[in-house]
């Protein structure tokens, strides 16, 4: 652990292309993304269990892809491309600012190249998906 205190998102993200918000929306499909895979968070939390509560890069990207469209519908890869995020690597170097800044964690399999070309934009965001995904919702 670094002896100095840690960033916020807003100090991490301006050393980035990404906006806060980007950040941000990370954070949250990393908790459902979380929740998905392994339940609801205890509400005492065991720090033994933490490290039980791991997503994959690939995983992680499949619940930022689901919540865009959720949120966003066809506009989702919009708002992402105004963020500066056009594809699932930008996903992963946000992850890696946080990382690298103690705001998430890693495991020793992990690396930046689990995010890459997890899937498509173009393909994913296309209207037939984003209809598709949020009639499944």
């Amino acid at each position: 652990m670094k002896d100095t205190p840690l960033k916020s998102v807003i100090q991490i993200a301006s050393c980035t292309p990404y906006p806060p918000d980007a950040f941000a929306f990370v954070q949250e499909a990393l908790h459902l993304a979380a929740v998905h895979e392994h339940g609801p968070e205890p509400e005492m939390a065991n720090p033994a269990l933490l490290g039980r509560r791991h997503v994959t890069g690939q995983q992680l990207c499949e619940a930022l892809r689901d919540l865009a469209i959720q949120r966003w519908g066809f506009l989702a890869r919009l708002v992402l491309s105004n963020w500066n995020i056009h594809s699932t690597l930008d996903f992963g170097k946000i992850v890696y600012a946080m990382i690298d800044n103690e705001l998430m964690q890693k495991t020793e399999g992990d690396s930046l190249e689990d995010f890459r070309n997890v899937f498509d934009f173009a393909q994913a965001f296309n209207p037939e998906n984003c209809l598709r995904l949020n009639l499944s919702k």
